[in-house]
């Protein structure tokens, strides 16, 4: 027997997540689209999922499988960091423990410009890369992702957002992503991107979860 979504529960989604920096900005982008979005009831008393997977892919959807195997309703994952071509693609899904499986960003942010250091602006090119795993009951919805291209600077800018925000300039913008308002972030960041696409699916489409 399978189960549909209607369209009253299709707006709401349940993020997991304990990264304040994320719910933040996702629970602003949900509420300017039309959707409200919770965390997983329970989410702090749930086992973890350890995030080790060597893809942003892999972690996103095996963590969204994981958290909706214990909730009721739609369950949204992300995984997300920073992919430099001068470091061969890391940080990549190593982002968040990049300096180790304590790390601060701060110290995430000091490993990254040490590892730099010295290299002239064309060598410091950096993309931002998110990707958002749904799921229902243990079951994959869909993934989505986006990036969002940039440089690396020499030192930090900027009192917001989270992460290497102070360090990823927006050469659009000429700002930093630490320099940009929420709203202003949401429309250019690779998550704001990836999580309009999934609301997009969410208006348009009646996701189905299978029994198991």
């Amino acid at each position: 027997m399978g189960v549909t979504v209607g369209v009253k529960q299709r707006r709401v989604v349940f993020l997991a997540s304990s990264n304040r920096g994320k719910v933040r900005e996702l629970v602003a982008l949900a509420q300017a689209e039309g959707f409200t979005l919770e965390p997983v009831p329970g989410y702090e008393r749930l086992p973890r999922f350890p995030e080790s997977e060597p893809s942003f892919a892999l972690n996103a959807l095996e963590k969204a499988l994981h958290y909706s195997r214990r909730a009721e309703g739609l369950v949204v994952a992300d995984d997300s960091g920073i992919v430099l071509e001068a470091l061969g693609g890391g940080p990549g899904a190593q982002s968040a423990r990049y300096a180790g499986p304590r790390s601060t960003d701060a110290d995430n942010n000091r490993k990254l410009l040490e590892e730099l250091r010295g290299l002239p602006e064309d060598k410091r090119a950096a993309r931002y890369v998110c990707v958002l795993a749904l799921a229902q009951r243990g079951h994959l919805l869909a993934l989505f992702s986006d990036s969002c291209a940039g440089r690396i600077l020499e030192a930090p800018r900027g009192a917001g957002g989270f992460g290497y925000d102070p360090l990823f300039f927006f050469p659009p913008l000429g700002k930093t992503m630490a320099e940009l308002d929420v709203a202003e972030k949401n429309l250019h960041s690779h998550r704001g991107k990836a999580f309009r696409k999934l609301l997009a699916y969410l208006r348009d489409s009646r996701p189905v979860a299978r029994d198991p």
